[in-house]
């Protein structure tokens, strides 16, 4: 694939090799302007892909008998920007949902696009533009990536106060290439890429202009310690927006815990005060007695941040923001839902802002829907709340009248207090530094699982990286005492890092297990199942900092027991 990463072409390459398939997309594509090439066999094809192409169209029945290995092999070998976008023609009621082969292609490309024949001319081209902008959303992506890798040469020519940044900037460049393909696949199904692509545009500029200013001589410390601190805001900016995305969808990993809600409502409350302003005053009526409710307090409190912001957004620097908290309360009927009797505590914020349109409220909550002027907001804020309520097995209503304010009321259900667990005494020395101790790393992905062992060994740990949990099973049956703790990856082929860990639990409990994930539907759907677990993008110090939590708290239970 040598020179693959230099090319750009959106040359489409046609592998139809029975039929009048072929000679009618190359007249039709070039009829709309596109350049096409029609192929007569698979390794024909292969070798033009490896030239590099905008995208592929072929029939199903050019590849229904053929060895289809040399393929996957090449699919699996593009670089980390590219996603090769295909387009199968199928037979008439050929679906996917019909046809085993169609659904066994879909699984091997990735990618793909199925058009059913006899199709519309119109409908053909209009995939075909699609898909190669989506492929030229993949050539921008690799332009940054290069620059995001120049960037960090520069930082790596910094003095040695900057080293755990480099480990950051990484973070970032991994979580801006996660997004940006994410937004590629999302180009097909509608409008979400715009939103994505213009905040994380925003995002890049900031974090490139700060190392390039970082890279100018003679820059003074104040300067310096400005830039980087842009630099690191900029990648919870990043890891937020990812985080919202996952949210709406009802997909993010929720970590749920008993707490008091009046308790974090009044210092959220606070936090709102110093950051709307001081023309906008902020209420906190909360009630005196504790009401407790079972959620992930993290994002409860970004919930409440959401919508305090959406308010103060709406006053235009001027007004009142109540914050409420009542306790007992029912669920009433939501957007057709049937309500509940509870009790629910009922989280209510109140402004005098200018109101939401009535033709407009019934959208509030969908991803991307904004009223706000271009560059002032995602649309992702309050699909936050919608998502983090139902998930955590609530729900959240609006009210509002234009030109006099809006009622947000947030509803969770409430919990005996009784349930709060006692916490394992954290207070250890959590020192960053490895001291020998022994770490099986468990990664299936090659990029991570080199970076995640490059940290640790130059903070002092001693690795031993497998690429799946039934390699890591077999180290531990061989030696369970050669290693301190295991540091599994959630989502890999086979046996899953959760799975892995239960069985750890049982076999080898005295050995603690850290998971680490991006996005699993099993975090999102079953929880952590009561293991530790480390969000990606992770900085060294995280990794490190965890590591050593869940070993001093291994030790500190083994000393314990009798």
């Amino acid at each position: 694939m040598s020179g693959y990463a230099d090319r750009v072409s959106e040359r489409i390459l046609i592998l139809a090799p029975s039929g009048r398939d072929a000679a009618i997309a190359g007249k039709l594509l070039h009829d709309a302007g596109v350049a096409s090439l029609a192929v007569a066999t698979l390794p024909e094809l292969l070798g033009c892909l490896v030239e590099t192409a905008g995208a592929v169209l072929l029939t199903e029945e050019a590849v229904r008998t053929v060895d289809l290995h040399p393929l996957a092999a090449w699919l699996a070998d593009q670089p980390a920007w590219s996603d090769m976008p295909f387009i199968l023609l199928t037979q008439q009621g050929g679906g996917l949902e019909r046809n085993s082969g169609a659904a066994r292609l879909s699984s091997l490309l990735g990618n793909v696009t199925f058009l059913e024949r006899p199709f519309h001319p119109t409908t053909l081209v209009s995939l075909v533009q699609t898909a190669l902008r989506g492929r030229r959303r993949q050539y921008e992506a690799r332009t940054r990536l290069d620059d995001l890798r120049a960037s960090e040469e520069g930082l790596r020519d910094l003095n040695a106060t900057l080293e755990h940044r480099v480990a950051q900037a990484i973070d970032e460049r991994a979580l801006a290439e996660e997004a940006l393909r994410q937004s590629q696949k999302m180009e097909v199904v509608g409008q979400l890429t715009g939103g994505v692509a213009h905040d994380f545009n925003n995002l890049l500029t900031i974090i490139r202009s700060s190392v390039d200013l970082l890279r100018r001589p003679g820059l003074s410390e104040d300067r310096r310690g400005r830039y980087m601190d842009a630099v690191s805001d900029t990648v919870d900016r990043a890891a937020k927006l990812t985080g919202q995305l996952l949210a709406f969808a009802r997909r993010q990993a929720l970590q749920p815990e008993v707490f008091d809600v009046g308790e974090r409502l009044g210092g959220v409350a606070d936090m709102l005060n110093t950051v709307t302003g001081a023309r906008i005053r902020v209420v906190a009526e909360i009630m005196s007695e504790p009401c407790f409710v079972n959620a992930d307090l993290s994002q409860f409190e970004t919930a409440v941040v959401n919508m305090g912001v959406n308010a103060r957004d709406a006053m235009e620097g001027e007004g009142t923001l109540t914050l409420r908290l009542e306790a007992g309360q029912a669920l009433p009927a939501i957007r057709g839902h049937a309500g509940s009797r509870g009790p629910f505590a009922v989280i209510t914020l109140v402004d005098t802002g200018c109101g939401i349109a009535a033709d407009q409220l019934s959208r509030i909550f969908e991803p991307f829907f904004t009223t706000k002027e271009v560059g002032k907001g995602t649309g992702l804020g309050l699909s936050q709340v919608f998502g983090f309520a139902k998930q955590s097995g609530g729900d959240v209503d609006v009210e509002s009248v234009t030109d006099a304010g809006t009622t947000f009321r947030l509803y969770l259900p409430e919990v005996d207090g009784g349930r709060v667990v006692a916490r394992i005494d954290k207070s250890f020395d959590l020192s960053i530094d490895g001291g020998g101790r022994r770490v099986l790393v468990v990664e299936d992905n090659v990029e991570v699982g080199t970076f995640a062992t490059q940290i640790l060994q130059d903070l002092g740990y001693h690795i031993a990286w497998v690429p799946n949990a039934e390699e890591a099973l077999g180290k531990l049956a061989d030696d369970d005492a050669a290693f301190d703790v295991v540091f599994s990856d959630v989502v890999m082929p086979g046996m899953g890092g959760i799975e892995l860990a239960k069985i750890l639990k049982v076999s080898y409990p005295r050995l603690p297990v850290v998971l680490a994930s991006g996005y699993s539907h099993v975090l999102a759907e079953e929880g952590t199942h009561g293991f530790e677990l480390l969000h990606k993008p992770y900085s060294a110090d995280q990794l490190s900092r965890m590591l050593q939590q869940v070993m001093a708290e291994a030790a500190s239970v083994r000393s314990a027991a009798p």
